[in-house]
C-alpha cells in the first residue's frame, strides 16, 4: 500500500475517531468518514495488548495486505481499523473474510449516510 493511501498522523487518527461512524465485530472496529478527494486512506491501529513490537507489526502487514486485495479501495473514504485480541485466535483467511464483512458493512453504512447527507 502506497504512502499516499495511509494515515499516519495522530491528529489524523484522533479527529477521525472523534467526528466519524463506526463498525464493530470481535476482532476489529472500523471508524470512516467521508473523504472529498477521490481516493481513500487507511490508518491501522494494533494495541499493546496484541503481542511485543515485532508481532504487531506483522499484524500490521497482514492488515495491509487484506486491504488491498479487497476491493473496497474505490470507496471515497477514510478507514481507521483497530484491531482487536480476537484476531490472534485465527488465521490469515478467516480473519481476511471477517475484515470483508466489515467493510460490507461500511459501505453499506457510508452509502445510507450519503443518501441522508443528499436529502438535507
Amino acid at each position: 500500500m502506497k504512502k499516499e493511501r495511509r494515515i499516519t498522523k495522530n491528529e489524523e487518527f484522533q479527529e477521525i475517531i472523534k467526528n466519524a461512524t463506526y463498525a464493530s465485530s470481535e476482532k476489529y472496529v472500523v471508524y470512516f468518514r467521508n473523504r472529498k478527494e477521490n481516493n481513500n486512506r487507511v490508518g491501522i491501529s494494533v494495541g499493546k495488548k496484541l503481542g511485543k513490537a515485532v508481532d504487531r507489526n506483522k499484524i500490521k502487514r497482514q492488515l495491509r495486505m487484506m486491504v488491498q486485495e479487497t476491493e473496497y479501495l474505490s470507496m471515497e473514504l477514510d478507514f481507521i481499523i483497530i484491531v482487536r485480541k480476537g484476531y490472534l485466535g485465527d488465521n490469515y483467511d478467516i480473519n481476511k473474510k471477517c475484515l470483508e464483512n466489515m467493510l460490507k458493512k461500511v459501505k453499506i453504512r457510508a452509502c445510507s449516510d450519503r443518501k441522508g447527507e443528499m436529502k438535507e
